[in-house]
């Protein structure tokens, strides 16, 4: 395979609009454009599978740059090659509203598939890509219809290496023989501080091999031949991911700052622009390509030309298989089915009509058993928590891979599953909070599943930040976080969570429920599943949780709002309206409850708030707010937490905790910390004797 170029200057293109774009903003990281520069020919002038003028085309192979810092790479590889990206945008590179954002962002710029920049995650976005696919194929390709069958790709840097939630991605890359992935290191051997040697001195090609990988090289990474060519004998793996290694000097082309860290993450100053102009022979104007270069990169005749090919094997396939043909559209688009909102009403009532007091963390895997048998999109996972986070139920199996890297189908399933219909749909991540997280992300984004995993609520705190890009980037993704307080008992504070149901709370576009029933934990999950932009966690108990047998009906739109009335002073005998409302969630609803009759029996007249989910409510408009809290009455909330998220709703008190736990029984550590019926009546009574005053 040689002189895959048809213009000699197709790198050099994207080098001087990487240089242009980081000059006119004073601001952003050339090098790693200009170093990753004939990869990126190998790769987009030569394998990679897409159609510029349909981004969202389900068959295209997915590219992911996980050294997001390099965004000027994706930037200008979109413009040349015909999305619809133009060079005002280039020319807008991170400015307010410009579709060139600093790190890329799904969404935001079309041809984007994953929002990239915090190192390492985007090479687990890519494994929850290529896993999505495998297990697709699994699911939906027939003999002699293959509709699933693409690759994912990932450029990533020493960065993203160094970081160790590529350990956790890149050892279930192996562990689930992910032959379609395939990943070109720019090993540059440059970071921010300077060369990494000191820092990063892994050998990395090992630590592949010895995770499963196939690897290939060192190259020259400035070859795009020798790319080209190690591209093309990746794709002939059957068993093995690949890592393609590819020495690289970051800032290629610039006489002063290439194979630098002053290459890295600053504008190469106008001087060195001209320096680098004349060294690479580009003569033209800042911002200006020539039409001949055009012509070398466009790649919308063969995108078109490729997802025209798969329309006529999608085609072929519909009339051979009608129902899986309708299944795999409704599937891609996100689209719940038809008999979504029945199930979840079922579900729901099921629950208010059985009444049992069990754990949330059971409660859940009640409502995910019926939602699972009904929806094969749910793929779960536990972070080796499976039989304490309860997210395995009857319809999904163990995910498995026979020693060929083929998927396992369920046996019992017979027939249908040799056919290739039933798979395993739980995914034992291992001790990978973080890759767990962020692999579940790029399921997310690939389409055709909807991710859950869990782990417990302390341990949130290892994948927050892929939680966060969850949210940042509107997925659905589900977390399970279980043993939610201190009410989890002797294990103690290193596993009794304090802070996190208030630090959750806090990312943007996250759905936080800490349910206090059955019937509540079905509503979250019922919301959770309808929610298509945004991603959703539920805070579970270990312990068990009575249901409230003596309120009245329950009110399932309340709930999902967010926060409703559960109990009123007449549910305790008392004809008098309400002076005082106590808010509480989870767990703290039945000492809620327990603290209304106490005080009823005092012939105070108090109103119980279950809020279950405080992002839901805050969404909520002004009206339904007030009929739930009402301004006039003084408020008081429960919650074994910290205390500052309760204030901005006007509590007068707040019984919480606001230090680390302790080793002991649930019910001391309970008595202890205070958080009894007794002492929450007392700090209500407090209240009213305040307000009196």
């Amino acid at each position: 395979m040689a002189n895959i170029q048809p213009h000699p200057q197709m790198a050099n293109a994207i080098r001087a609009l990487a240089m242009d774009a980081v000059q006119q903003a004073n601001s952003g990281h050339p090098g790693a454009p200009m170093g990753m520069a004939d990869m990126a020919v190998a790769l987009w002038g030569q394998h990679l599978k897409h159609n510029p003028a349909d981004p969202r085309w389900f068959d295209r192979d997915r590219f992911v740059l996980s050294n997001g810092h390099g965004s000027m790479l994706l930037y200008a590889l979109l413009h040349l090659t015909g999305y619809d990206l133009s060079i005002d945008e280039l020319k807008n590179f991170r400015q307010l509203h410009s579709k060139t954002a600093g790190h890329p962002e799904v969404g935001l710029t079309p041809g984007v598939e994953t929002t990239t920049g915090p190192l390492g995650q985007g090479i687990a976005n890519a494994v929850g890509f290529a896993l999505a696919e495998k297990l697709l194929a699994a699911e939906f390709n027939r003999a002699g219809h293959v509709v699933v069958d693409h690759h994912s790709y990932v450029f990533l840097g020493d960065g993203c290496l160094m970081e160790g939630v590529s350990h956790e991605a890149v050892a279930l890359a192996g562990v689930w023989k992910l032959h379609k992935l395939i990943a070109l290191y720019d090993d540059n051997g440059i970071s921010i501080d300077g060369q990494v040697t000191p820092w990063f001195a892994d050998n990395t090609p090992l630590r592949f091999v010895a995770c499963g990988w196939n690897v290939i090289g060192p190259i020259d990474g400035h070859d795009a031949d020798k790319v080209a060519s190690a591209i093309a004998e990746a794709k002939k793996q059957t068993e093995r991911p690949t890592l393609i290694v590819c020495k690289t000097r970051i800032g290629q082309g610039s006489p002063n700052r290439a194979n630098s860290a002053k290459a890295h993450g600053e504008p190469l100053g106008a001087e060195e622009v001209a320096l680098a102009r004349a060294e690479l022979g580009w003569t033209s104007a800042p911002f200006v390509v020539e039409p001949d270069i055009y012509a070398a990169w466009d790649g919308r005749a063969k995108g078109q030309s490729a997802q025209a090919q798969w329309n006529e094997r999608f085609a072929a396939y519909g009339q051979a298989f009608p129902a899986l043909a309708a299944e795999f559209r409704r599937r891609m688009q996100g689209q719940l089915p038809a008999h979504f909102e029945p199930l979840a009403a079922g579900i729901e009532r099921a629950a208010d009509g059985k009444r049992e007091t069990v754990a949330s963390r059971r409660a859940s895997q009640l409502a995910l058993q019926a939602f699972t048998a009904e929806l094969p999109e749910l793929l779960g996972g536990s972070a080796d928590l499976t039989s304490s986070n309860l997210t395995h139920t009857t319809s999904t199996p163990a995910l498995r891979f026979d020693a060929q890297g083929n998927v396992k189908t369920d046996a019992a399933a017979g027939a249908e599953a040799a056919a290739g219909g039933k798979i395993g749909r739980h995914i034992n991540y291992g001790v990978r909070e973080f890759g767990m997280a962020a692999i579940m992300n790029g399921l997310a984004l690939h389409g055709g599943y909807i991710p859950y995993g869990g782990t417990f609520l302390t341990f949130s705190d290892y994948s927050r930040n892929a939680i966060r890009m969850a949210a940042l980037m509107r997925q659905r993704v589900i977390h399970v976080f279980t043993h939610d307080s201190i009410g989890l008992g002797e294990d103690g504070p290193t596993h009794q969570a304090i802070e996190h149901a208030a630090s959750l709370r806090l990312i943007p576009h996250l759905d936080v429920w800490r349910p206090a029933d059955t019937v509540e934990t079905a509503v979250a999950w019922r919301v959770a599943l309808s929610n298509q932009d945004r991603p959703t966690a539920l805070l579970l108990s270990r312990q068990n949780l009575p249901y409230p047998h003596d309120a009245p009906k329950r009110d399932l739109a309340g709930i999902g709002h967010g926060a409703y009335v559960l109990s009123e002073p007449a549910d305790r005998g008392l004809k008098k309206k309400p002076v005082v409302v106590i808010i509480a969630t989870g767990s703290e609803v039945q000492l809620a409850l327990q603290a209304q009759r106490l005080l009823a029996d005092r012939k105070i007249p108090v109103r119980v708030v279950s809020m279950p989910s405080t992002t839901r409510f805050d969404r909520q408009d002004r009206k339904y707010k007030k009929s739930v809290l009402p301004a006039r009455l003084p408020r008081v909330a429960v919650e074994m937490g910290v205390t500052d998220g309760w204030w901005k709703y006007g509590c007068a008190a707040v019984v919480g905790i606001d230090r680390f736990g302790e080793s002991a029984p649930a019910p001391v550590l309970l008595g202890h910390f205070g958080f009894t019926a007794d002492n929450v009546a007392a700090t209500v009574q407090a209240v009213l004797k305040r307000k009196r005053k």
